[in-house]
Order: structure tokens, then C-alpha cells, then sequence
């Protein structure tokens, strides 16, 4: 056997997705991604060879053809055709998949004599002309693609012997320095010591005139609206710091303390920042359930990565104002509509309408992860309640509580988004009622057909999908599953060293099989072999360093969709990721 032993459900679901007829541009930069964190190669090339040959007019179908194929190393001539046929019918993503797979060819490359013009150092003048023009119109691009654009330029400059620019990119890019001869790092998280995880770039969204959103300052975002009475505040961050910094860089910072703060839930990361912008005379309003909420986030410990040194604990937050129904509120002429949910994260959601605007902040009722993964909270049913309710409510546009959402999960998106889930909750239901396994449920990976008329909606199913389904199946199971699972619970030392009896009690046995699953593309299963086996033998280096590399590779097929995932994983390997700049 060669394959691998574990189906990658998210790969098979955007590869089908993507070739249905007006497949968002979304759905096909999240395979392409994928395929890349996957090593997937040839697949991809022979995927958008068909892809491009079926959709002759897709610049970005042909430069994906031309990309893959020059990084499987089929017929490179052929494919920097291709790339080239895709950068002149089109301006943007042809030219900046050629430049990185230009800079694909360039991976090991020394800098050039003096005087000497070879191949190498022609792809190299082709790749900073690319990828420079990528970074000139960055506005353009999606955060998440910055770094390897960055990686690209890094690689070029060091062929020509343009070592200090190398740096400056390598350093722009948020990677360290041997990141040149990396496979491309497509994700605008960082996670540093000092300031945790942030999911973007910091920087401001202002869907009216004066309503202003601080994105990615913390891991929350946060918003203020003007009003002649003063200004409003929506949530409140990790950290007072932080939150002051959005408000100068917004220029607000003469505005503290606001005339009001609305909570949009008790999670540390909206409530964090409240004494940064609250007064004696701040009106804190929150819904009726915010104190249950808070009491139970009092007794979960925050993990570091997710809020960095740099914040400081939540505070006890005592709400002035509890709203137990839709409930209007006039500040200074803005008229403002609180709308409390069940909501799919937590049971104290509370939603704000600017009806005027048409802009809805709706906090974290859509987190596709349906409560923090670390705690047992979230409600499928919540959430399908909350997006009907919203669809109802049709507002102009949705800020939600992390930049990624308001990104990608948008009023658009729901028309497909609540029949799909809806599609999927009925079918789940079904198989837990069967008493399927939690595996078996999920590899199953369904994907609803009703989505091929809602291409926008296919990325935020696909990355709701198996959370949705692990949080109604922990719901509605018991601690002991089908097949005596969690009968007779055992430590990992007792499962490590019953492994070892069948490894023949070595170290390389372990490793052996680690490496073997980890080549094959079984990452996880990879990580369930090492861990048991450093238990057995701590001082293996042999078995640190697979680790280490497996789990980053984990972090890689996390990049782009799942930040709780990466997280985990990257906390797990000491790693850190700066922010792109």
C-alpha cells in the first residue's frame, strides 16, 4: 500500500467543487493552496490541465496548469508557455502564479558569475517583475498570499546577488531566513510570543461614514460608531493596549471613553479591552445571558499562543444593561436595533443593527468552529436559527468578530450557506441515529448538490462541515461511544507502551512508521505514532525531528482555513510567524 491510509476530506470536496460550472474564484485558490500543503503536485497538474482545457477563457485555470506543472517537473518548457498564454490574457493571478513558479526553478540556485546571463538569472528578472507588481497592487491580492510572493522575490534577488533586498523580502514576509527554500507559505495568520495569534494584516474597514472596524489589531476585531452623542463601541479585544492603538491609527483616540460599549458575547477576545474605552458614564450593554457566559469562561484557561504575552487577563465585565428581546437604541440621532440569538458559538449572542446603513454586526454567531474548540459549547441549531433569522433580517452587509469571517462569510453566502448546513445537520442526525462513528460520519464528506447553485457559499460550508458535524455528534452521544470506545479509558503512557510491545520495544520502529505515514500524506496518524513513541523513548532524535517536521506540515494544511487548528499545532512545535508586511 502507497496511498495514503486517511482520506483528505477538504482536498476531495474543493476538487469536485471547482470543477462545477461558475466555480467561485475562492473554492479554486483553496485547492490550489491545498494541493500545495498536500505535496499534491501531479495531481494538481493534471487537475487544471483538464480544468483549463474545459474553460479555455480561465486566465487562472491555465497559469494553475502551468504552476503545477513546472512544480511536478512535467515538460517545464511547456509549462512556462502556459504561464506566459495565462499572464497575457489576463492581469493578476497569471502573473503571480508564473512568478512563483519561476521561482520554483530558482530553488537552490547560487548567484550567477559577474557577467553571465543564464536561464537562471533571466526567471529571476522575470520573477521580481512579477511579484513586484503583485506587491504594488497588493490592495488586489488576498493577505494570504503576500508571503509567498515575498518567499518568490527572495529567491530571485539572492540568484542575482542582491543579498540585503533578499533579506528585506525574507523579513517582509514574516518567515525566517531559510524561508527562500520553502514550499510557498499561503496564510496571512501570525502567532508571536508577544502579541498571539492575529488572523490578518491590521488595518480598517469603513462600510459607512462613520462607522469604522479595527481588523486584526488582536485576535478579535472591534468596531466604533460616530454618532453626535459620542461614539459607540462594538466589543472590545484581547487588550486595552490594543485597542487603543486601532483608535489612534483610526483617529479616535479623543473619543474615550465612549458613551456606550455593546458586547457581542462574554469571549475573552470581545471583552478583553473594555476599561481601554469604558468611562463612569459608559453604558456596558450585553444580552441576558452574558453572566452565565462569563461565569462559565471564568474556570477555561486562555491559551497563551491565542492571546500572546502582551494581554492582559479578561476582566470581570458587569454589563449596566441586559437585552432579553429585540430592543431599540437612539444614540445621538443613530438609530441602533439589539438583536439577542442563541447563535451557533455561544447562548449569550448579540447582535447590532444599523438600519440606516444596513450593516449588521453579528459577532461570532456565524465562527464556523461553533463555540471554542477547547469547550463544550456551540449549537448547530443556533446557528441555523440565527442564519435564517438573518436572511429575514436581509441587512446590506455583515461585520462579523474576525476579519476572516467578515471576508468570507457574507450576506451572499447565505442563501446557499443555511439549506446546505441545514442539508447537513438532517443527514448527520441520521448516521448518529445509526450509531456510525464520528470518523465515518465525517469521511463521508458530504458535500450538498444545492451548492453548485451557490458557488459563493461552497468555502464557508466546507469550512464549517466537520465542526458542525463534531459538535452535534458530541452533543447528542454519551461519553461511551459504539464499539466500547471510552468504556475503559487509558492513559497515553499505557497506550504508549502497549505500542511499543508491538514495535518490538525500539525507537526505530516507531520512527519507521511515523516517516512512512508522514511521506504517504498521514500527517495526523504520523503525530499519533510519535507522540506515544517519545513517551517510550524521550532522548530519540530521530523521532523530535519527525515530529518537529510533521508538525509543521500540519500547520501547512491548516494555513488557510482552520486558526484554531494551526494554533495547536504550531504551539505544539515552538514555532512562530510574524506578521506580513
Amino acid at each position: 500500500m502507497t496511498g495514503p491510509i486517511s482520506r483528505n476530506r477538504l482536498l476531495g470536496s474543493l476538487t469536485e467543487a471547482a470543477s462545477w460550472p461558475g466555480a467561485d474564484r475562492n473554492t479554486v485558490m483553496a485547492l490550489a493552496t491545498a494541493l500545495v500543503a498536500a505535496r499534491a503536485d501531479a495531481e494538481g497538474s493534471r487537475y487544471f490541465q483538464g480544468l483549463s482545457k474545459r474553460n479555455p477563457a480561465d486566465a487562472t485555470a491555465h497559469a494553475l496548469a502551468g504552476f503545477f506543472q513546472v512544480r511536478a517537473g512535467h515538460n517545464v518548457a511547456a509549462a512556462i508557455s502556459k504561464l506566459d498564454k495565462a499572464a497575457a490574457m489576463d492581469v493578476g493571478l497569471p502573473q503571480y502564479f508564473r512568478g512563483l513558479a519561476l521561482a520554483e526553478l530558482l530553488r537552490g540556485a547560487g548567484q550567477p558569475e559577474a557577467g553571465l546571463a543564464g536561464p537562471d538569472t533571466g526567471r529571476a528578472g522575470q520573477v521580481i517583475a512579477d511579484l513586484e507588481f503583485v506587491l504594488a497592487a497588493r490592495d488586489q491580492f488576498p493577505v494570504f498570499l503576500l508571503r509567498a510572493a515575498y518567499q518568490g522575490l527572495a529567491r530571485a534577488y539572492r540568484v542575482l546577488g542582491r543579498q540585503q533586498q533578499a533579506a528585506e523580502a525574507l523579513q517582509r514576509s514574516g518567515l525566517g531566513p531559510a524561508a527562500a527554500d520553502w514550499p510557498p507559505i499561503f496564510t496571512g495568520f501570525s502567532l508571536t510570543p508577544r502579541d498571539g495569534m492575529r488572523l490578518s494584516a491590521p488595518g480598517a474597514l469603513h462600510p459607512a461614514p462613520d462607522v469604522h472596524v479595527a481588523q486584526s489589531y488582536d485576535f478579535g476585531d472591534f468596531g466604533f460608531i460616530q454618532t453626535s452623542a459620542g461614539v459607540v463601541a462594538i466589543d472590545a479585544g484581547t487588550s486595552p493596549d490594543r485597542v487603543l492603538a486601532a483608535m489612534a491609527d483610526l483617529g479616535l483616540k479623543d473619543h474615550v471613553p465612549v458613551s456606550h460599549l455593546i458586547l457581542t458575547h462574554a469571549h475573552f477576545d470581545h471583552i478583553g479591552g473594555t476599561m481601554a474605552v469604558r468611562g463612569p458614564d459608559t453604558q456596558v450593554i450585553a444580552s441576558a445571558g452574558f453572566p452565565a457566559e462569563a461565569e462559565r469562561q471564568r474556570h477555561w484557561r486562555v491559551p497563551r499562543y491565542l492571546t500572546g504575552t502582551g494581554a492582559s487577563p479578561a476582566p470581570d465585565v458587569l454589563p449596566d444593561r441586559l437585552i432579553r428581546e429585540r430592543t431599540p437604541l437612539v444614540v445621538g440621532g443613530t438609530e441602533f436595533v439589539l438583536i439577542p440569538v442563541r447563535g451557533g458559538e455561544t447562548p449569550d449572542a448579540l447582535m447590532v443593527h444599523l438600519p440606516a446603513g444596513g450593516l449588521l454586526f453579528t459577532g461570532d454567531v456565524m465562527m464556523p468552529y461553533l463555540g471554542v474548540p477547547f469547550t463544550a459549547e456551540g449549537s448547530p441549531e443556533g446557528l441555523l436559527e440565527t442564519l435564517r433569522s438573518i436572511r429575514q433580517l436581509a441587512p446590506r452587509r455583515l461585520i462579523q468578530g474576525h476579519t476572516t469571517l467578515t471576508e468570507n462569510f457574507t450576506v451572499e453566502t447565505l442563501t446557499g450557506l443555511e439549506p446546505a448546513l441545514t442539508e447537513l445537520h438532517d443527514l448527520a442526525l441520521a448516521r448518529i441515529g445509526e450509531n456510525m462513528p464520528l470518523p465515518n460520519i465525517l469521511d463521508l464528506g458530504y458535500l450538498p448538490a444545492l451548492l453548485r447553485d451557490h458557488p459563493a457559499a461552497v468555502v464557508p460550508y466546507l469550512v464549517s462541515r466537520d465542526d458542525f458535524i463534531a459538535r452535534l455528534y458530541h452533543q447528542r452521544t454519551g461519553y461511551w461511544q459504539p464499539g466500547g470506545q471510552g468504556l475503559d479509558p487509558r492513559s497515553q503512557e499505557e497506550r504508549a507502551a502497549a505500542l511499543d510491545l508491538l514495535a518490538g520495544e525500539t525507537a526505530g520502529a516507531f520512527a519507521y512508521a511515523a516517516a512512512t505515514l508522514a511521506d504517504r500524506g498521514d500527517l495526523a496518524l504520523a503525530l499519533e505514532i510519535i507522540a506515544p513513541g517519545l513517551l517510550r523513548y524521550p532522548d530519540s532524535r530521530e523521532l523530535a525531528e519527525l515530529r518537529q517536521a510533521v508538525l509543521v506540515r500540519l500547520m501547512e494544511q491548516r494555513q488557510l482555513s482552520d486558526p484554531f487548528g494551526f494554533l495547536v499545532y504550531a504551539e505544539m512545535a515552538g514555532a512562530e510567524l510574524s506578521p506580513v508586511r
